[in-house]
């Protein structure tokens, strides 16, 4: 029999009591396994006392912290379904989820309040739970019902190929769908990325990316739980205090995606003492390769490019930049896939869904598809897009890409972002990367527009960190790119548009383009 995620937490727990096991920073909690332990069986206890069963739903809308690594831990232990949703959603965001969840309980902080209350008034079976409610809040208490619960571990008759968790995707191309996940997927993730991070017990890594993602989730903050090491959790991020835990708590990891790099790395680190800081991993994009050199150089750590999706758990596919002789001509790569999972690249096929056996040779682009271990068990309440995304036992990502002759993968762009201008593909990725050459810029994004004589247009949102024009960009793209590739129209904008993940919106950007050029042409 296969280990669940609640085999993990106890066997940790047995291993190693009295390693500290986690520190949230804002509420001065610091706990070692066993002290943790205890207050996960009262509140899983609790839970159970408040009727929730085997394959029930509990959601959490938190911010990092010791309550939400609780709650994790507490439904994997009684066989109920966690399902985190983004703190930065809103009303209709987050009653389309708890509906289609059929959340029993839902715990959340006092100051998310407002959009919680209006979000479940039409939903009258919800169990709502505050972690810290006044006095004039109708909620109930969670750390009241947790105090007055037993200590002793809770049954459950629970198996691996149980349901753990129903976790919403982006919704970057329309409703977000619930990604079911098995307990045995995400026990393989976690050892996939303890292969690859080479956590170890007592060392701590810092949690920066919101724990309502996976990234942070499956592949640092639960892994580091699977061999005894430490989690130390920021609840919001801020530049300067991560680099003061990194260097107070003797920080050996730390997951985060590219903007929290770059904003590390405009910090002062020579006033920091980063002795124990030894790899980091990113993912949600790519990194320029002068960033990734500066990270190694400046950090002095191996740093991880993580290629995936909540569908795979997250990972599928890494690629390591080691201090020593880092591949910096990968950058912009997804590398090769990780332990127990394969990944191909086939033939587009306008008639239907791709076809696992036409595989295409290096350098051609097609769609990614993967199979493996950690694949989703399906979708909630959506079996037709189960279907579409799982066909001969692969599992269909949406995204373009191509393999090099050493067997790495190139992820070019999404089907849905690709452009099609004069009958040429497009792909935005590729035109990102030539302006993020420019010193000027510092991020920026690249959609199609609607054009009368070439379907499409190619537009750029620019993100500057110095005063450049738009015929400055225009001659740096002329000497790089072929001319059908280069942008029509350059806006210029304080920050790019993203969800919880970090994932650029490019379908607001497309709208963004669309508004903004009508308004040009109406005004000439």
């Amino acid at each position: 029999m296969y280990a669940t995620i609640a085999d993990v937490f106890r066997q940790t727990v047995l291993k190693h009591p009295k390693q500290e096991a986690i520190v949230d920073v804002r509420k001065n909690v610091r706990w070692t396994y066993a002290q943790w332990d205890a207050h996960v069986n009262r509140l899983a206890n609790a839970l159970t006392e408040a009727g929730i069963r085997k394959g029930d739903t509990v959601s959490t809308f938190l911010y990092n912290g010791v309550e939400f690594s609780s709650v994790y831990f507490a439904c994997a232990k009684i066989g109920a379904v966690i399902n985190p949703i983004n703190f930065r959603l809103k009303e209709r965001e987050i009653h389309y989820i708890l509906s289609d969840a059929d959340t029993r309980l839902l715990v959340y902080e006092q100051a998310l309040k407002e959009e919680v209350e209006k979000a479940s008034a039409a939903i009258p079976h919800l169990i709502r739970w505050m972690v810290d409610p006044q006095e004039a809040d109708a909620a109930v208490g969670y750390y009241d019902r947790v105090g007055r619960a037993s200590t002793a571990p809770p049954e459950a008759d629970l198996t691996e190929e149980d349901i753990c968790s129903v976790m919403y995707s982006s919704g970057t191309t329309g409703r977000p769908k619930g990604v079911l996940h098995r307990h045995r997927e995400i026990v393989e993730q976690s050892m996939a990325m303890i292969a690859y991070m080479h956590y170890a017990e007592g060392e701590k890594g810092l949690i920066v990316n919101p724990m309502f993602h996976c990234g942070e989730l499956h592949s640092g903050f639960f892994s580091r739980v699977h061999v005894g090491g430490g989690n130390v959790i920021m609840h919001r991020f801020d530049a300067r205090k991560a680099l003061r835990l990194m260097q107070d708590e003797r920080i050996a990891s730390m997951v985060a995606v590219p903007t929290i790099w770059k904003m590390l790395l405009q910090e002062d680190l020579s006033q920091y003492d980063l002795s124990h800081f030894r790899v980091g991993m990113y993912g949600g994009e790519s990194m320029e390769p002068a960033v990734i050199r500066e990270c190694l150089d400046r950090f002095g750590i191996d740093l991880v490019q993580a290629y995936g999706m909540t569908e795979m758990g997250p990972t599928v596919a890494l690629l390591t930049f080691s201090r020593g002789n880092p591949p910096l001509h990968k950058a912009g790569a997804a590398g090769k896939a990780v332990l127990n999972h394969e990944i191909r690249v086939v033939r587009l096929n306008d008639d239907g869904p791709t076809k696992p056996d036409e595989t295409l040779p290096p350098g051609e682009v097609g769609e990614i598809i993967v199979r493996g271990s950690c694949v989703m068990a399906g979708y909630r309440n959506n079996e037709t897009a189960t279907r579409e995304a799982m066909h001969d036992g692969w599992y269909r990502t949406g995204d373009l890409g191509y393999k090099d002759e050493d067997g790495d993968l190139w992820v070019v762009d999404r089907k849905s972002n690709m452009i099609v201008s004069g009958g040429e593909n497009i792909y935005p990725k590729e035109i990102e990367y030539t302006l993020a050459e420019h010193p000027a810029v510092r991020e920026t994004a690249v959609v199609g527009a609607p054009d009368a004589k070439w379907g499409e247009t190619v537009v750029a949102f620019v993100v500057a960190k110095s005063p450049v024009t738009e015929a400055e960009l225009n001659e740096h793209c002329k000497r790089h790119l072929a001319n059908y590739k280069r942008p029509r129209k350059y806006f210029f904008v304080a920050e790019l548009p993203r969800n919880g993940a970090g994932k650029v919106l490019h379908r607001q950007l497309k709208e963004m383009a669309k508004s903004n050029l009508i308004a040009q042409e109406e005004s000439q």
